[in-house]
């Protein structure tokens, strides 16, 4: 049912990299979400009144929420298709994970209200009039809550979008509500005990749940995450591959929505190499990362001595040295500058991010060990973070 859809509506449904085709997933996911949300609301609300139950009335209410939810979705995935303008030179795409935590918010409110009328409710129970017709409204609410999920979960997954991920989470929890409804209606029924109320507090407390996780979830973007190590792996594996790659480090990634993402790194080559191929080597793996990544790749060149033995066996000293104090440590940029009285061991070593304050005291250990190389020799160390994962 989804690729059928997907292919009706959306010509060029597989291109989900363009924000044109990401723009169209989120108006067919927001016409859907309309258009069931209203159905079930229709049904919901003539079932809540007739039957005088307060859980399916709330269900019917949360629907049109719902209906208006997947209005917010369009909206954000509207202004989330617009290209770069002066003000935004890199374009508009985090508007979805804006458009996610409103979801998120209103998922949040619906349950403590649902958790308020659930309370009301136990304080003042009505008996529930059960009937085989709101077993069956009932019913079919949880099969197009239940496609609601999964189909808007698939459509997210395809485009990578937190705002459809939260949409789906929403008709789940909302599947799960009305299981709940009709559950007690049937329980009710058998027993002619009414749990209305006490249903309605336990579906409540489970959206609540939901809806912070989600605010979480969506919220992490914008403040900004670590990237996908997998990303993270697939690039340095390509950087690396290119013949004059020696080493890369310092490498940061930055997402400016899930299909723009911006990166930077420096990459190792020979000294010995020409300036001009070097550079040439550069602007190519620039180009193939854009192509094959899509990745807006911006590389700085760092030459190095691969041809003094001293340097090299010093390198690979220090390498070891750091990696001793902690494995989570790494070094690069190692140069070494050779005096009469002494001589400067130039180089940075990456930290990760919630290293605070322990600079000075990494900075000694590596120093100590130095002198137990040569009491000459003196470190000169640039302390950089790593942006790129968590330890």
């Amino acid at each position: 049912m989804t690729e059928l859809l997907l292919k009706w509506f959306i010509k060029d449904y597989r291109d989900t990299a363009r924000p044109s085709v990401r723009e169209k997933y989120g108006r067919l996911a927001g016409t859907v979400g309309i258009i069931s949300n209203v159905f079930l609301f229709i049904i919901k609300i003539i079932a809540g009144t007739l039957f005088r139950s307060i859980s399916i009335t709330a269900d019917a209410v949360n629907n049109i929420s719902d209906a208006g939810s997947s209005v917010i979705t369009m909206i954000g995935f509207k202004i989330s298709g617009k290209p770069a303008d002066k003000e935004h030179p890199y374009g508009h795409e985090r508007a979805e994970y804006i458009t996610g935590f409103i979801i998120s918010v209103i998922i949040l409110l619906l349950g403590l209200e649902l958790v308020k009328s659930s309370f009301i409710k136990i304080l003042n129970p009505e008996p529930i009039i059960f009937s085989y017709l709101t077993a069956v409204i009932l019913f079919i609410a949880i099969l197009v809550k239940f496609w609601q999920g999964t189909f808007n979960r698939t459509l997210g997954k395809r485009i990578n979008s937190t705002a459809l991920i939260a949409t789906s989470q929403d008709s789940m929890n909302d599947a799960m509500s009305t299981s709940a409804v009709l559950i007690a209606a049937v329980f009710s029924w058998i027993t002619g005990i009414n749990i209305d109320g006490y249903m309605g507090i336990a579906v409540a407390l489970f959206i609540i749940y939901s809806g912070l996780k989600l605010i979480s979830e969506t919220l992490n973007p914008l403040i900004g995450l670590a990237p996908d190590p997998e990303l993270v792996e697939e690039l340095e594996k390509k950087i690396l591959a290119y013949e004059g790659v020696l080493g890369i480090h310092d490498l940061q990634v930055h997402s400016y929505g899930p299909e723009k993402k911006y990166a930077a790194v420096h990459v190792e080559v020979s000294a010995k190499e020409d300036i001009l191929e070097s550079h040439d080597l550069i602007d190519t793996i620039e180009k193939d990362v854009l192509q094959d990544l899509n990745i807006h790749l911006v590389i700085h060149m760092d030459p190095i001595v691969t041809d003094d033995e001293l340097t090299n066996s010093l390198r690979s000293q220090v390498t070891e040295i750091v990696r001793n104090i902690d494995p989570s440590l790494s070094m690069h940029d190692f140069r070494l500058v050779v005096g009469k009285t002494h001589s400067n061991l130039i180089f940075d070593v990456v930290i990760p991010a919630e290293y605070h304050g322990r600079e000075e005291e990494i900075r000694d250990e590596i120093q100590n060990e130095i002198f137990k190389i040569n009491p000459n020799y003196f470190c000169v160390i640039t302390f950089d973070r790593n942006y790129i994962s968590n330890y």
